[in-house]
């Protein structure tokens, strides 16, 4: 018994390696579409923001203003709610909404009901807000399985992932001249690049937008608008 249990253990340790990396693959899903970089051969990226929008919110869309760039801010439902105002400036300003569900709760191992829950109600938010074109998803975590995809297949709705992140999982406590130095690094035609900014701890990205904004455009990068087709 002991033997058997052993083994039973052993095999367990590479499929749930397997299925970890499978979950946060930014490239790779069972079902449905999904974009971690845009197809192009262009010299051309794309700005996306995760979370919020929260105050901090409103010196992000300051910035992008005075540097003249468009981004897409994946915002959650619950956020937007309750900042509904700064929600409908994003629009306002030009800038996209996307979903990124809304409690910011992981979607892996979670029933159908919560997952339609999560999207739908973020949705009908965003349209509120003012937002007319499709609306993009990106995972919380960046999490996803088989029951999250395939719904979102069947809503024709694309998984937005991203190629570039300076400021995530061990890159967290990163400084602004080390995030500008990620992004020059990694960056390649089509990359969907991500920044978090919107709660406090996150002011060495938000002091990074203005450096990368022009080290990008130093090189002749130019920055795109994230229109992919549901």
């Amino acid at each position: 018994m002991k033997k058997l249990l052993l083994i039973l253990f052993m095999a367990a340790i590479p499929a749930s390696w397997a299925g970890y990396r499978l979950v946060s693959s930014r490239s790779f899903q069972l079902c449905g579409d999904l974009v971690y970089r845009v197809d192009s051969r262009d010299k051309q990226v794309f700005l996306t923001f995760d979370d919020g929008p929260t105050d901090r919110t409103l010196r992000v869309l300051e910035l992008l203003g005075e540097l003249e760039v468009k981004a897409t801010f994946f915002v959650t439902g619950r956020q937007l709610q309750a900042n509904a105002e700064i929600g409908r400036l994003i629009v306002e300003q030009g800038h996209q909404l996307g979903n990124h569900s809304y409690s910011h709760r992981r979607m892996v191992m979670r029933s159908p009901g919560f997952i339609r829950r999560e999207v739908q109600k973020t949705n009908e938010l965003i349209r509120q807000a003012g937002h007319t074109g499709p609306i993009l998803f990106r995972p919380p975590y960046g999490n996803k399985l088989l029951m999250l995809p395939c719904y979102l297949r069947r809503q024709q709705i694309p998984t937005i992932m991203w190629d570039v992140a300076p400021d995530t999982g061990p890159l967290r406590q990163s400084s602004p001249e080390e995030i500008t130095r990620h992004v020059m690094q990694h960056v390649r035609p089509g990359s969907i690049i991500l920044l978090h900014v919107m709660y406090p701890g996150q002011n060495n990205s938000m002091q990074a937008i203005r450096p990368v904004v022009e080290a990008l455009r130093e090189e002749g990068w130019t920055f795109g608008e994230l229109r992919i087709k549901n």
